[in-house]
């Protein structure tokens, strides 16, 4: 989400982000309700520095009851690499940033080759993102 507070998608921003930085913690549970969540696939909106924005359709965490998408970043990031490596390989590990979700029938018809005018009418911004924060446990000196 861009720090001005100025919205990048012309749709009413929508749901909240988590990226998941902990490669040892899998968000099975929501850690704002507890409740279990489940997988969707979102088409999310991701501006990469040096290759500018795409649009990723990945498989997240989402807890319905809190709108919630929950993002694991090392898989992201493979994902990443493996739509990088045969375009764009410069941009492998190159800075990015997440700023929210495009409409999926709009992301399904430019899979099929069908020009998008303007991608950013098409596009929700996050309405907040979240930092997750999380104790592993175990033991520790006094």
């Amino acid at each position: 989400m861009a720090e001005t507070g100025k919205r990048l998608g012309k749709l009413p921003p929508r749901y909240k982000f988590i990226l998941n930085p902990h490669d040892d913690l899998r968000l099975s549970k929501c850690p704002i309700c507890e409740r279990p969540t489940h997988m969707r696939k979102f088409a999310l909106f991701i501006v990469v520095e040096g290759a500018g924005p795409m649009v990723l359709g990945k498989t997240c965490r989402f807890c319905t009851p809190c709108d919630l998408v929950m993002v694991h970043q090392d898989e992201l990031e493979h994902e990443l690499v493996v739509a990088f490596e045969p375009r764009n390989p410069d941009a492998i590990g190159n800075d990015y940033m997440v700023f929210g979700t495009m409409d999926k029938k709009v992301w399904r018809k430019s899979l099929e080759g069908e020009a998008i005018p303007d991608p950013l009418s098409h596009v929700a911004d996050f309405e907040k993102e979240l930092d997750l924060h999380y104790d592993p446990g175990g033991w520790r000196p006094a």
